[in-house]
């Protein structure tokens, strides 16, 4: 078994690939959903086709969707859209691929989701991870963890359960974040894989 890359840009790689609007559906697992930068006025008929997408027994996760303070996109619009994939991830029974930059307080507002909800590229304090996996987030970590000590500090001690490991559109190979969070955690690789795809299956079936 492969290590998996829960979300990622590259086809190829074992994991959750990352779907563009206008790609064709692949074979592979993979999710879809509108990033907060690619949120237009005709975001409803881009949103159209994503359900239509999403219903491929290859798509596996709604999202990569979100809230962004960094894009010039209206934060009212941008809770639209993110609600409406909520509610959408609750009727197809999938989970949710969350990006979130800077607002977190408002992603915190949808802890009630009736859906897995996995906030991807975990990058900020422990305090804000401490929030988030008290409600029942899952956390996604990339390149970051590699030499950041405090997201490192946040890995040892949360839950391996609610732990996933990805490369995002970073070139590096996932296997050196394995080792690292093998060597924070005190668990061998083998164990480590199989918990990372133990987590997934979870997900899934509780989608």
């Amino acid at each position: 078994m492969d290590l998996l890359d829960f979300h990622h840009h590259q086809l190829g790689r074992s994991g959750i690939y990352n779907l563009g609007l206008d790609e064709e559906i692949p074979n592979a697992k993979f999710s879809a959903g509108l990033h907060p930068k690619d949120i237009s006025k005709n975001w409803r008929s881009d949103f159209e086709k994503i359900k239509i997408t999403s219903l491929s027994a290859n798509c596996i996760a709604i999202g990569e969707c979100g809230l962004d303070s960094n894009v010039a996109v209206d934060n009212e619009l941008q809770n639209e859209v993110f609600a409406a994939h909520i509610s959408w991830a609750e009727t197809v029974r999938k989970p949710i691929i969350i990006h979130c930059v800077r607002r977190f307080s408002q992603i915190l507002h949808y802890k009630n989701a009736k859906i897995p909800l996995v906030v991807h590229g975990f990058n900020k304090k422990e305090n804000i991870a401490r929030e988030l996996l008290e409600v029942g987030f899952y956390l996604s970590f990339g390149y970051a963890a590699l030499e950041n000590l405090s997201l490192q500090n946040i890995i040892k001690n949360m839950p391996i359960q609610k732990l996933f490991l990805e490369t995002d559109d970073s070139d590096f190979e996932i296997i050196k974040l394995y080792e690292k969070v093998s060597e924070i955690k005190s668990i061998s690789m083998e164990n480590l894989k199989n918990q990372m795809w133990e987590n997934l299956n979870h997900i899934i079936e509780n989608g």
